[in-house]
C-alpha cells in the first residue's frame, strides 16, 4: 500500500486576481493614510482651511479603501500593513514637507517597519473563500 503525496489546493485565477486587487487597493489605503497624517499636521488643529479639507478628505478616502481590501484580507494583515505604510510614508514625508527630525536610529526602525510590511504581504493573509458574500 503506497501512501499519495497530497495535491497542492489550486488557487482559481479569480481569486488571485481579487486578491492581487484587494492588495492594490490596501496600498492605495497606505498612501491616503500618508496623506491624511500629513495633512492633519499641516491643519495645525484645523486651523489652516486649505490642509483642514485636505484631511477631512483623506481621512474618509483611507477608511473607505482599507474598508474595501478588509473584504478580501485578514484585518490583522491589512491593519498592520496599512499603519505601516502610514507611519513609515507619515515620517518620511514630514521629514521632506516639514523638516521633521529623522534621525539614523528613526530610520533604521522605519525599515524595520517596512521589512515587517513586506513579510506580511509575502506570507499571504487574504481569505477570499472565507470571506464571501452571505
Amino acid at each position: 500500500m503506497s501512501v499519495q503525496p497530497e495535491a497542492a489546493p489550486v488557487i482559481a485565477p479569480e481569486k488571485t486576481q481579487t486578491s492581487r486587487r484587494a492588495w492594490g487597493i490596501l496600498l492605495f489605503a497606505g498612501v491616503c493614510e500618508i496623506a491624511f497624517a500629513v495633512s492633519t499636521d499641516g491643519s495645525r488643529g484645523f486651523t489652516n482651511l486649505p490642509w483642514s479639507i485636505a484631511t477631512v478628505i483623506t481621512a474618509a478616502a483611507t477608511i473607505f479603501t482599507l474598508s474595501l481590501a478588509l473584504r478580501t484580507i485578514d484585518v490583522g494583515v491589512g491593519y498592520a500593513v496599512w499603519t505601516g505604510i502610514g507611519a513609515s510614508g507619515a515620517a518620511i514625508f514630514g521629514a521632506i514637507i516639514f523638516g521633521e527630525s529623522l534621525g539614523p536610529l528613526r530610520i533604521l526602525f522605519l525599515a524595520v517597519i517596512i521589512t515587517g510590511v513586506i513579510c506580511l504581504k509575502l506570507a499571504g493573509g487574504s481569505t477570499d473563500s472565507a470571506k464571501s458574500d452571505d
